[in-house]
């Protein structure tokens, strides 16, 4: 498959992802316009003092990021909460969340809120409220405990250096005694002051340890939350394309839905797809103001008319070889329009200056009286059934060119048999001589009867409705002429939207032509407008091909009738 196949859905169901695009993109606007600026700010604390040694061990930055951890999830829990509530006097708070710096001692506090101030507020009581909850916990009797220690630690410091100092005064007297009995003593009282060094050393260290400055499981503010001046968002921009996309994604996904739901065929790239045939015409959707079956001759220089015009160019240059005179018209089903395709492209040819046959042989829903206002008292039925009964008694003159008509006649019981009757072939085969063309309007290919009257006929044309043939019945119908053995000569997709634009651009050539005096004909209940650009009793020129004034051809016609 080609890109082009790919990217068909979303060309044809444009409008609908247009829309679907732009109602996102609106509403997503108007509900962001009346969010309010929201605001971010962060608090940091550290465990433990360990980030401040100069030579800090393994096992104290190992404890202090699993404290980290612990305290980052304390934070969250309802404890800290209610506490952070209680204290700031609030009913709710802002959204926030705590986690632990990767690889760290550091716990950051993040506080969202569309109030600067009262993001700034929660974050710094949060940390406060999880310092209350670790054993740093500065209430009052906790700060005179430190206090104690401190002074402890300075009394401690004092006495050390005393000691040193009389171990050092004791050190350099023992070098000025002579006596063994002086010396013996002042080594028992240097000993004496070593052990109290020592014991000095040991409760100075103890009491180092217990106190906050130097514990591990302690917190501190390392950076407080600041007040916020810039908000972080909504970010509009980013919301309102990413609406925009999801839409676009979802209206996407609904065109190729509905395109692979959808069975019906509406381009030629899928007739050539599924049935492997040319497109040999174009046919729009006709208005109801004017007759489908006789708009040939009621508007010849309509865009339907030279559509049919562009059909007959078709096939007169597909024809180079092997020319064909006999076309059985049919559609894959009975919606698409086959006898005013018949009907139609019989006139055309007739007002190029042939003499044609038009037979209706869907004996089964016969139309083509209905649509040209004829008598069906005989026709084709009548021919079948009666041997004796000429072509003469039976075709109908009309004032179209040299174009005449056999209607399907009264209806039958065993439309197939007669279908497939030698008598069949002989009037198909009589009525081929007697003319220049012969158009057939069959049933449809599903119908047994068309693939009979497909071998009898020179070539098939098969008429594909535009969004009424389905896919699975086009190439149904394709195998049942194939395996019949009918030459097939083209297909025809009728009934175009007009508001399809892309077709007329590429199939069709609307020329404007300037208004011209005009008379009519009547057929029936139909008026045929006629063009005369010269006087009636003026000598006629000769039938041509050239179809470029078909006004001058139906002119000559009317005339040699009226």
């Amino acid at each position: 498959m080609e890109i082009k196949q790919y990217l068909e859905p979303l060309i044809k169901w444009w409008k609908l992802i247009l829309v679907a695009c732009l109602l996102a993109g609106i509403s997503s606007f108007l509900i962001i316009s009346r969010q309010p600026p929201t605001y971010q700010t962060r608090v940091s604390l550290v465990i433990g003092r360990a980030v401040y040694e100069p030579n800090p061990s393994g096992g104290e930055m190992g404890l202090a990021q699993q404290l980290a951890a612990y305290y980052a999830n304390i934070a969250e829990r309802e404890v800290i909460r209610n506490a952070t509530m209680t204290a700031l006097n609030l009913r709710w708070l802002p959204a926030y969340a705590s986690q632990a710096v990767p690889n760290s001692q550091i716990i950051e506090i993040t506080v969202t809120d569309t109030d600067p101030v009262r993001a700034q507020a929660v974050a710094n009581e949060l940390a406060n409220q999880l310092i209350k909850q670790s054993p740093s916990n500065p209430d009052l009797k906790e700060q005179k405990r430190q206090e104690f220690i401190r002074q402890q630690l300075e009394l401690l410091e004092t006495q050390i250096q005393d000691t040193q100092e009389q171990i050092a005064q004791q050190e350099n007297e023992m070098g000025t005694l002579n006596s063994a009995r002086q010396i013996a003593e002042a080594q028992a009282d240097l000993t004496a002051q070593r052990q109290k060094l020592t014991t000095l050393q040991t409760n100075y260290a103890t009491m180092l340890g217990t106190s906050l400055g130097r514990a591990s499981n302690s917190l501190n503010i390392i950076e407080t939350a600041a007040l916020p001046t810039r908000p972080i968002g909504p970010n509009r921009g980013t919301i309102i394309l990413m609406s925009i996309a999801i839409a676009f994604m979802i209206s996407a996904g609904a065109a190729y839905l509905i395109e692979y739901l959808d069975d019906s065929i509406e381009t030629p790239e899928e007739i050539n797809r599924v049935m492997k045939l040319p497109v040999i015409g174009f046919i729009p959707e006709i208005d109801n103001d004017v007759h489908k079956a006789t708009i040939v001759a009621e508007k010849p220089r309509s865009v339907v008319a030279e559509s049919f015009r562009a059909v007959k160019v078709s096939l007169d240059f597909g024809q180079v070889d092997v020319p064909a005179k006999s076309f059985l018209v049919a559609s894959v089903s009975k919606t698409e329009g086959k006898s005013m395709i018949a009907s139609n492209l019989a006139m055309t040819y007739a007002l190029s200056g042939k003499k044609v046959f038009l037979l209706d042989a869907d004996l089964r829903r016969p139309s083509l009286h209905t649509y040209l206002d004829l008598p069906n008292a005989k026709g084709l039925t009548t021919l079948l059934l009666h041997p004796e009964k000429s072509i003469q008694q039976c075709a109908q003159s009309l004032p179209i060119g040299n174009l005449s008509v056999i209607t399907a006649g009264n209806s039958v019981e065993n439309p197939s048999d007669l279908i497939g009757s030698q008598r069949m072939k002989d009037i198909l085969l009589e009525l081929s001589e007697r003319s220049d063309y012969l158009i057939v309007d069959g049933p449809p290919v599903l119908v047994t009867d068309s693939t009979i009257l497909s071998t009898a006929v020179d070539e098939v044309l098969i008429v594909v409705g535009y969004g009424l043939t389905r896919r699975s019945e086009a190439a149904v119908a394709l195998k049942r002429l194939e395996s019949a053995g009918a030459k097939i000569g083209g297909v025809i997709l009728n009934r175009i939207p007009r508001n399809n634009r892309a077709y007329y651009r590429l199939y069709h050539y609307d020329y404007g032509m300037p208004a011209e005096d005009t008379r009519s004909i009547k057929l029936g209940k139909f008026h045929f407008p006629m063009k005369f650009n010269r006087p009636v009793n003026k000598k006629k020129k000769p039938a041509s091909h050239d179809t470029s004034d078909l006004g001058d051809q139906v002119a000559s016609r009317v005339d040699k009738t009226i």
